[in-house]
């Protein structure tokens, strides 16, 4: 369990400090994939909702922190992603690498919604559908495809952490 909590809590500072660096060079026409979406996504498919909420509250928070500009709003947008991701936990196949992609692309179709439905539409901004063609669009498939590189990386994490853990309860 703490190995879990260790892994995880790493998995996220690295992923925030990877977003503020390394991923802001392989932007394409200004978008780059967003990896927190795909890390709650893949961890409520692996492991539930409740550890897909936690991930996602934490993942949050880090973004309020650093990104942010109101704290609690990406902590909230990242819980209710991860718990509603993470609902269809035991009916799913997990080495199914389709499923990610397509639940990471509707994820960020509808986190970049609800961000530009509470962020841009309250201050004036009426051009939608430049932001749907030019941002929500390309950052999904952009998303999707960055998705299999994440969730297969994850995918070997939780599987080692896993074998670590059954290996533990039979020693006891």
């Amino acid at each position: 369990m703490k190995e879990r909590v260790i892994s995880t809590a790493l998995i996220l500072i690295l992923n925030i400090i990877l977003q503020s660096t390394l991923f802001q060079a392989i932007r394409i026409v200004n978008i780059m994939p967003n990896t927190s979406i795909i890390i709650i996504v893949s961890y409520a498919l692996l492991r539930g909702r409740t550890e897909g909420a936690a991930v996602g509250c934490f993942s949050g928070i880090l973004t309020d922190i650093f990104f942010g500009t109101s704290f609690g709003f990406y902590a909230f947008l990242g819980m209710m992603t991860g718990y509603i991701c993470g609902r269809s936990f035991h009916n799913l196949y997990r080495e199914n690498y389709i499923l990610p992609i397509m639940i990471s692309s509707a994820a960020v179709f509808i986190y970049e919604n609800i961000i530009y439905f509470t962020g841009f539409l309250f201050k004036g901004n009426t051009e939608y559908f430049y932001f749907l063609i030019h941002l929500i669009i390309p950052e999904m498939v952009y998303t999707g495809v960055f998705s299999i590189i994440i969730y297969r990386l994850l995918f070997a994490v939780n599987d080692w952490l896993e074998q670590r853990e059954k290996y533990r309860y039979r020693l006891f």
